[in-house]
């Protein structure tokens, strides 16, 4: 199984249009970004993206343009689905897995498409290409929103989604001791947002939940480039899952 990191940045990605910070003018500079958050997993021959971001053209482009298989979405953020238009013409339309709330907020937007959507209810695991994929809920107000266990054999892979530190009980226990967790760190440890964990709070939840590796996502234009365990675009994790 391998993993790939399309994107890592948060709503507005990085560099930010018209910001002159020293992350941004470093991105300039050095011809880096973080795009808008989006994995990528290939198992068995098939492509399984974990949300559909609005860089979806971008970040295919940049590997390999891979045909997409599956899609499963976290939640009803514009930087996490809108990119699902960018299949439009292109390939035929992937089938789509999410939690209920989700699936039907999503889908009305993308009404105009006919695309094949499953209802998946959170802790319910289903089969997707040989992967058991796991919704959990996290907690991310105002909106309904899931993380993300992915395992093939003794491989486990967690993805918080965006969330603050308050996950409920039973997602802290589907999270612990993975081999690889991706994590929500919106701001360095100088900020608290209400809606997401700092980079402070990542990487003690990272710790918290004994994950064998971890990389935070999701980052702002105000995380800098080299703290340690921040995920780059592009980024490869591959795993022996047979």
């Amino acid at each position: 199984m391998k993993l790939t990191l399309l994107g890592t940045g948060d709503a507005i990605g990085t560099p930010k249009i018209g910001c002159t910070c020293p992350q941004c003018e470093f991105a300039r500079k050095y011809h880096v970004q973080r795009l808008r958050t989006s994995l990528l997993i290939e198992h068995r021959g098939k492509n399984i993206l974990i949300d559909t971001s609005p860089d979806l053209r971008q970040q295919l482009l940049l590997n390999g343009s891979p045909s997409i298989d599956s899609v499963v979405w976290t939640h009803g953020h514009y930087d996490h689905f809108m990119g699902f238009g960018e299949f439009y013409r292109v390939q035929a339309l992937p089938e789509v897995y999410a939690a209920p709330e989700v699936l039907s907020y999503c889908g009305e937007i993308f009404k105009f498409l006919s695309f094949h959507g499953h209802a998946v209810e959170p802790y319910r695991t289903f089969d997707l290409h040989g992967l058991e994929v796991t919704l959990i809920e996290v907690n991310h107000p105002d909106v309904f929103t899931c993380g993300v266990v992915l395992t093939c054999g003794d491989v486990r892979i967690g993805y918080t989604s965006d969330s603050r530190t308050d996950i409920p009980p039973r997602s802290i226990e589907a999270l612990k001791d993975v081999n690889l967790l991706l994590i929500d760190a919106l701001v360095p440890p100088r900020y608290h947002i209400s809606k997401h964990m700092n980079y402070r709070e990542a990487c003690e939840m990272a710790r918290y939940l004994r994950a064998g590796e971890f990389r935070c996502v999701h980052m702002s234009h105000n995380i800098a480039w080299n703290l340690p365990n921040t995920g780059r675009d592009g980024e490869v994790f591959c795993f022996d899952t047979e």
